[in-house]
């Protein structure tokens, strides 16, 4: 195995159904993105590849409304310098061009530490919320696929030299470094070229459970059911998803949660020590790419994660701080894409 990356869920206060009780923020801090700040820059401090945003055109119930996810990660990128941003934005109704200009800004917003999380959304609230028939079954897989191609060949729409900027002679841009995609799907057709010049990564890196993705989310309940996914992913990376309710100075996981199961059966649930959670972590690096931790309370599990589980992984060797100026694809270990359109002429 290469590099084994950790990455984190940062949206809301946590998977448990009772953690808002147990946040410790204040609700002005929460309204000025002093909570998200703090959050994401303990993340960062302690060493974590990447920060992950969930979302949805339906918000949880537990809340009224939510920011966006692109733009909870673009809020944060100024103020961060190592760690990537990786928004969930759904392919199931949105117009692709808006989603591939959105993540292509944040490259450059957070100068090559974006990613995205494509999800696809099999709901029909969310249908009639963006005034469409609900999309299901072969259909939602064929509108992912061809949203997340439609987003990488507009990435590549605009060759890396594209920009000019020669200002004595009044030339900015090189029109034949763009190019037309002319995608016509089922749902959707695009032109192009995009709106912005192409990313600093080229692409951004594209998570995801399904579809052509650079790092497939696998789903499983159990360390061996993560081993065997990751072994058929697909995917150049594999992450596995875990739930995590720790320890902490004043109660045991148990203590503070009861037995706080799996918030989905698509993750691994872990309950218990910041130790026996370093052994899990260390166990799977050897077989999968990645995880992403999803704490029960966020205020109580990241300190715990920020103080004893990182530094173990770092001072072992199991995992490494993301290296200051690199992107998130070199901290993944994935090299940068050539542009296909450049590799035609």
């Amino acid at each position: 195995m290469g590099v084994f990356a950790l990455g984190i869920e940062l949206d809301g206060e946590g998977f448990h159904p009772e953690a808002w009780r147990r946040a410790t923020h204040t609700p002005d801090s929460l309204l000025t993105g002093d909570t998200l700040r703090t959050r994401v820059a303990t993340a960062e401090n302690a060493g974590f590849t990447l920060v992950t945003f969930a979302d949805s055109i339906l918000p949880p119930e537990s809340v009224a409304g939510r920011i966006d996810a692109v733009t909870r990660a673009s809020f944060v990128a100024a103020t961060t310098s190592t760690i990537g941003l990786v928004p969930t934005v759904a392919t199931s109704y949105a117009e692709p061009f808006h989603t591939s200009s959105q993540i292509a800004t944040l490259d450059y917003a957070s100068r090559g530490r974006a990613g995205w999380i494509a999800e696809r959304l099999d709901d029909p609230r969310a249908a009639a919320t963006w005034g469409r028939t609900q999309v299901t079954g072969d259909e939602l897989t064929r509108e992912q696929s061809d949203s997340i191609e439609v987003a990488r060949r507009l990435w590549d729409s605009w060759e890396d030299d594209a920009v000019i900027r020669d200002y004595p002679n009044g030339r900015f841009l090189d029109r034949d470094k763009l190019h037309y995609i002319d995608f016509r799907g089922a749902s959707f057709s695009v032109k192009g070229p995009s709106i912005v010049p192409r990313p600093p990564q080229g692409q951004p890196v594209v998570f995801g459970a399904d579809g052509d993705v650079d790092v497939r989310i696998v789903a499983a309940d159990s360390v061996a059911a993560a081993i065997e996914s990751a072994e058929r992913a697909g995917a150049p990376l594999a992450f596995a998803e875990i739930d995590v309710t720790l320890d902490t100075p004043g109660a045991t996981a148990v203590e503070r949660l009861g037995a706080a199961p799996s918030n989905s059966p698509a993750r691994l649930a872990f309950s218990g020590s910041a130790a026996e959670l370093v052994d899990l972590l260390t166990h799977l690096s050897t077989h999968l790419d990645g995880v992403r931790l999803h704490p029960a309370v966020i205020d109580e599990d990241l300190p715990v994660l920020a103080r004893e589980v990182l530094p173990a992984l770092l001072r072992t060797g199991v995992a490494h701080r993301p290296v200051p100026g690199s992107t998130l694809r070199a901290n993944l270990g994935l090299a940068r894409p050539a542009n296909r359109y450049a590799a035609s002429n």
